[in-house]
């Protein structure tokens, strides 16, 4: 497996398979193709033979400047268990680190468990929010009405 950074044309790679990593989620809409363009530097690809198995998209903050966030990360459910998606945190930990930042911030909705058990796992903190759904602090309404969301914190030594 390789990682290297996105390029612009990814996008039109990535973006049909969202929906189908996903389970049928419609999910595709919450990544546009500014992220491939603008975010080059600090996000990434997981090939191997030549085929795209995962990505992470993230960025550093421009109004935290101790602060980057992670946007998006989605593996081939085929090659889940494999580490690629521990491979391409680290990598951007390592951008953020070379960065002097010091922390890294990432959300999820509620009904998405994988992603809950998976930031904890890697180290980071659910924040308190306003509100427990199925015993998870979340914040209401944070991107929008009925969007619900976990915001996890992890800090980068």
């Amino acid at each position: 497996m390789e990682i290297r950074n996105v390029e612009s044309s990814d996008y039109y790679v990535i973006s049909p398979l969202i929906n189908e990593w996903w389970g049928g989620r419609q999910m595709s809409d919450m990544l546009p193709k500014l992220f491939f363009d603008h975010f080059n530097n600090t996000s990434f690809i997981a090939e191997k033979d030549g085929q795209i198995i995962g990505f992470l998209i993230g960025f550093l903050s421009q109004s935290h400047t101790d602060a980057a966030y992670i946007h998006f990360v989605g593996v081939n459910p085929d090659y889940r268990k494999n580490h690629v998606g521990k491979q391409l945190y680290n990598e951007f930990f390592n951008v953020v680190k070379e960065s002097d930042r010091k922390v890294v911030r990432a959300v999820t909705s509620p009904v998405n468990k994988v992603s809950i058990a998976y930031h904890t796992n890697m180290g980071f903190e659910i924040l308190n929010g306003d509100k427990e759904v199925d015993g998870v602090p979340v914040y209401s309404d944070y991107d929008g009405p009925n969007q619900d969301r976990v915001l996890f914190v992890k800090r980068i030594d």
